[in-house]
């Protein structure tokens, strides 16, 4: 006897959201950041740089450069945001024409979690039960309300809220994780449409540069639809095994086998511990809830689907040491069994998502409209002086449009606590509305009031701006132990030809050699080299860049102008 299906939904229940409030809360969790900012420090400035590089004649589109040194990239994601770049600037900023693609990605994969979530929805094992007396959920009723409750989930995981909105090659992979999810989703219904999805998704992955996990998600998927007793299923399976044999060809041609893999310690446990506990907040309170409601069905599609990319990515996380982008393709299939817990839900832990919602998400929108005020005015003291010296040397500028949307955005969230409050709680849906809602609206906040700051913070404009008046403009510079990040940075906003090969010290075409060292430590001039500043990086402890200039014949090594 098979054991009773947990679900539970009414016809009421089964409600879906309405669809314009949906978009607009979509919107206002994609747009925000898209424009008004240049690339942040590290993984966006790098991947742009490399974009831009290629766009421009820098670097070759086969084998990505910075600074003349061969780069570790995945092609695909580059190509695109290169493409971009030369198809819309100079009508477009270089950043916003690169940003362009990774936000409708970004969209894209959010549409992929709904649509994946209603076919998963639509089996047989994954409806509810039927009442002795009527009154239950339709089928596509049901399969809608959930697949609203998964876009709803994704949305509300701060795992997803920065590494979501930046130009890196883990964006094409994790709408290559959605394609792929929603491929395996749609075999029972839609065979021709699946194998073309994962013929697609699966080398996509492979191609942005993952092809470990591409690797072992195509085998893991090709087996749970092997393992499917619904028709035509175990027929997708054989396409997903050619996807993922062509991935593997795919990643010997183009040499993209890395081993990234760290060992991990015990002392590393409660670091990665924390890491799993605030990256996958709310969705894996919810995703355990599903586990064990629905224990006894874990071979069944709606929950053995998701499960791939969700385990997949956690032994991709342990395996890297907590590398959190490894993480990050694991969101869609949380979401996803995030929202099959919402038929099992009790009223009480409904209630709790709303009430902290309500409380964390509004003392933080308080939190960001003080300090903008603070920004503005000078009052209250106390925040002005945290922003004043988190962001030195930045002159607040006043700016109408950004504070409009900034008031919809508040007005629009303290009508949906009122609301939400209020007796509306049928709707399966309903719980994650304000987890989702207040992401979108501190999200909203931060990249209109506060975006001045933050990126004065976040930028590397600034670093390079340090370097002006000791480097004329389109010199020849050569670097020594500064990061990739910063060549990049160098390359697009100090408009220099930079020459970061090993030996570029002793390039004899670069007038000037800038070497990064830190504060406390002192080393002497590279031979042939005479030190002429050293001037510290903004915004980074101890981080000094020592700029050096060709040393007539015979000199000796002089101080620095400037001091440490």
């Amino acid at each position: 006897m098979s054991n009773p299906n947990p679900a539970l939904v009414t016809e009421r229940g089964a409600r879906r959201l309405p669809r314009i409030p949906l978009l607009l809360l979509c919107a206002a969790y994609v747009l925000p950041g898209l424009v008004g900012r240049d690339p942040w420090r590290n993984a966006d400035i790098l991947a742009f740089g490399q974009m831009a590089a290629m766009a421009e004649g820098r670097s070759s589109w086969w084998a990505p450069t910075l600074g003349g040194m061969p780069v570790d990239s995945a092609l695909l994601p580059n190509w695109l945001g290169a493409v971009f770049i030369r198809m819309l600037s100079p009508a477009m900023d270089a950043a916003v024409a690169a940003r362009l693609p990774f936000s409708a990605l970004l969209a894209m994969t959010l549409a992929l979690v709904w649509y994946t979530t209603y076919q998963l929805a639509r089996t047989a094992a994954a409806q509810p039960l039927p009442f002795a007396f009527g009154g239950q959920a339709a089928p596509v009723d049901y399969a809608r309300a959930i697949a609203d409750g998964a876009l709803l989930a994704l949305m509300a995981t701060l795992g997803l809220l920065q590494l979501g909105h930046e130009t890196t090659p883990e964006m094409l992979q994790l709408f290559a994780v959605a394609l792929f999810l929603y491929g395996l989703a749609a075999a029972p219904f839609r065979p021709t449409r699946a194998c073309l999805t994962v013929l697609t998704a699966v080398p996509l992955l492979a191609g942005s540069g993952a092809p470990t996990m591409a690797l072992v998600m195509g085998t893991a998927g090709a087996i749970v639809c092997w393992r499917s007793r619904l028709p035509r299923v175990p027929q997708v399976g054989h396409c997903v095994a050619a996807a993922t044999g062509i991935c593997v060809l795919l990643a010997l041609q183009w040499g993209s086998w890395r081993w990234r893999a760290v060992p991990l310690h015990a002392a590393d446990l409660p670091v990665l511990a924390r890491q799993w506990l605030w990256f996958m907040w709310p969705a894996w309170p919810m995703a355990i809830w599903t586990l064990w409601r629905w224990r006894f069905h874990l071979t069944h599609r709606h929950l053995a689907v998701p499960l791939v990319p969700l385990l997949a990515a956690l032994a991709g996380n342990v395996a890297m040491n907590g590398a959190d982008r490894a993480l990050l393709l694991g969101l869609p299939g949380l979401a996803v069994l995030a929202a099959f817990a919402l038929p099992t839900l009790k009223r009480g832990a409904s209630a709790a998502i709303d009430w902290f919602s309500m409380f964390f998400f509004s003392a933080w929108a308080v939190v960001f409209w003080v300090h903008y005020v603070a920004m503005q005015t000078g009052a209250p003291p106390q925040p002005a002086a945290n922003i004043a010296r988190l962001a030195a040397g930045l002159e607040p500028r006043f700016a109408l449009f950004p504070l409009l949307v900034a008031v919809a955005g508040t007005v629009a969230w303290l009508a949906l606590v009122r609301w939400r409050t209020g007796r509306h709680r049928e709707a399966l849906w309903m719980s994650l509305v304000l987890p989702a809602s207040g992401v979108a609206l501190c999200w909203l906040l931060a990249m209109t009031l506060l975006l001045p700051p933050l990126d004065h913070v976040r930028s590397p404009r600034l670093a390079v701006a340090t370097l002006f008046p000791h480097i004329p403009a389109g010199g020849c510079v050569a670097t020594v132990g500064v990061s990739p990040p910063m060549v990049a940075a160098m390359e697009h906003f100090g408009h220099w030809t930079i020459d970061a090969r090993a030996d570029a010290a002793s390039a004899a075409r670069c007038a000037h050699l800038v070497r990064s060292s830190r504060s406390r430590q002192q080393q002497p001039a590279p031979p042939g080299w005479l030190l002429t500043a050293a001037v510290p990086r903004p915004n980074e402890r101890d981080e000094v860049s020592e700029i050096f200039s060709r040393a007539p014949s015979g000199a000796a090594a002089t101080q620095p102008t400037a001091t440490r």
